[in-house]
Parts: structure tokens; C-alpha cells; sequence
């Protein structure tokens, strides 16, 4: 009688069971039923050696240091390497600066549209993810078709993955890409003093930096000075960069 009740009492705990797990969903929905996935195997990341580690120091008050991943995007990786021996990123600026989603650099122009004198890369979309953090290379509609340019994540945003080229993760410093001049483009843009390739600083505040005074307001004209005319409105960004969603 006893092993009677049992079996019926674990009859009834089974047919709960459903009616439990529906209160362990997101918004009380019941959780889908999920095959298991085979187990991957993930090769390591290589270790971590100061040739691929990239540093830029930066106006905004110190060096943000990412390690690159030449085993996920050796060609982006390379150029980039290339491009800081050649100085190329020595003084150019952060065009593209959104608060909440990514900071984009690396143009010689400023705006966007330009590149260096090597030609465009293959696309390396790989599996590593756009988190805060990430270092990736901006392009434009053609897969193929990144450069010189670079964008750092601000915040996560998974959309992106498997879009654009990740060649690496921040490290240290990124308190000073927060500190970035926000705008598409900023007033008064942030630049990268100077990019290297090396261990990072043991120190990535930069020596006696001190924060920019805001600006001035000027003086309101008199009623005998003539207005100037307003400025022609700042070009729309272009082609080279990721798309905006949040």
C-alpha cells in the first residue's frame, strides 16, 4: 500500500513539472524545450606578447591598449601593426564618437571617406564578439573593403557580429576612450597623439594631462556689428563605418 502512494505521489510530481517550469521563463513564459548542442572545441587564444599589442595615447588623457588577435584576422592585424610603425595614426581623429555604442578613428581625412595608400583588406569575420571593449575595422558596403579605419565599443552589440572584422580587445585604458568627444563629428574631436606597438605603459595616464577648460562663450554682437553668416552644416557621415544600432 505504502509503495503504492509513492509511485502515484511521483506520478503527480512529474505531471507538475511542466506547470513549474513555466515560472522559470523570462516574463513567466515557459522556457522552449532546446536540443543539446555538441560540445565545441574552442581553440585558445595565443599568448598574450607585447608584438601584438597595440597602444594608442590618446588627447583624452592616457593610452588605451588592446591586444590584437592575428589568429582570427592576420591581415587586418598586419595592417594595423604596419600602419602604427609607419606613423600613420600619429595625430589623426576619433570622426565618429557615439555615446553608448562605439568610437570610430583611423581616417586621414576626418570625415569618414578616407584610407591609407595600401589597398583594402579582405574581410576576417570571425567568432569573437562585439562587447565593450572590442576593437574592430570599419568598412563600407563591400565586404571587402576596410582599411585604415577602426572602431572601439563603447558598449556591447551583438548585431554587429559576424559584419565587420573584430582584430582585438582593450586591455587597459579604456576609462580615456569614454573620455572621448562625443558627436558624428565631435566639435572639437579627440585625436591619437601617438600609436605603437609594444607592452603597454605602466602608467596609461599620460604625465601632467590635464583636462581641456570648456570653451568660452563669445560675447553677444552689438546692434552696429553685422551677423556673420551661420557655418555650412557638417557633412553627413559616409560609407566607411558600422551601421548605427543600438
Amino acid at each position: 500500500m505504502f509503495l503504492r502512494k509513492f509511485v502515484i505521489a511521483l506520478a503527480g510530481l512529474a505531471l507538475a513539472g511542466p506547470a513549474l517550469a513555466q515560472q522559470t521563463g523570462p516574463t513567466g513564459l515557459a522556457e522552449p524545450h532546446v536540443r543539446a548542442l555538441p560540445d565545441r572545441v574552442i581553440a585558445p587564444a595565443p599568448p598574450v606578447v607585447p608584438e601584438n599589442i597595440i597602444n594608442f595615447q590618446l588627447s583624452s588623457g592616457g593610452t588605451v591598449s588592446i591586444v590584437l588577435r592575428p589568429d582570427k584576422a592576420p591581415l587586418a592585424v598586419e595592417r594595423l601593426k604596419v600602419l602604427a610603425n609607419r606613423h600613420f595614426y600619429d595625430g589623426l581623429t576619433f570622426h565618429r564618437v557615439i555615446d553608448g555604442f562605439m568610437a570610430q578613428g583611423g581616417d586621414p581625412k576626418g570625415t569618414g571617406e578616407g584610407g591609407s595608400d595600401l589597398p583594402d583588406l579582405k574581410a576576417e569575420f570571425n567568432d569573437l564578439p562585439h562587447v565593450r571593449g572590442t576593437m574592430a575595422m570599419a568598412r563600407a558596403q563591400d565586404e571587402n573593403s576596410a582599411n585604415s579605419q577602426f572602431y572601439i565599443m563603447l558598449s556591447p552589440n551583438l548585431s554587429l557580429d559576424h559584419n565587420y572584422t573584430v582584430v582585438g580587445r582593450v586591455v587597459s585604458g579604456m576609462v580615456y576612450v569614454d573620455r572621448l568627444e562625443k558627436g558624428e563629428p565631435p566639435a572639437n574631436p579627440s585625436r591619437i597623439v601617438r600609436a605603437y606597438i609594444g607592452a603597454p605603459p605602466e602608467n596609461p595616464a599620460t604625465p601632467g594631462w590635464t583636462p581641456a577648460p570648456p570653451p568660452v562663450a563669445a560675447p553677444p554682437p552689438s546692434l552696429s556689428t553685422p551677423m556673420a553668416s551661420p557655418p555650412p552644416p557638417a557633412p553627413k557621415a559616409p560609407a566607411r563605418k558600422p551601421p548605427v544600432k543600438r
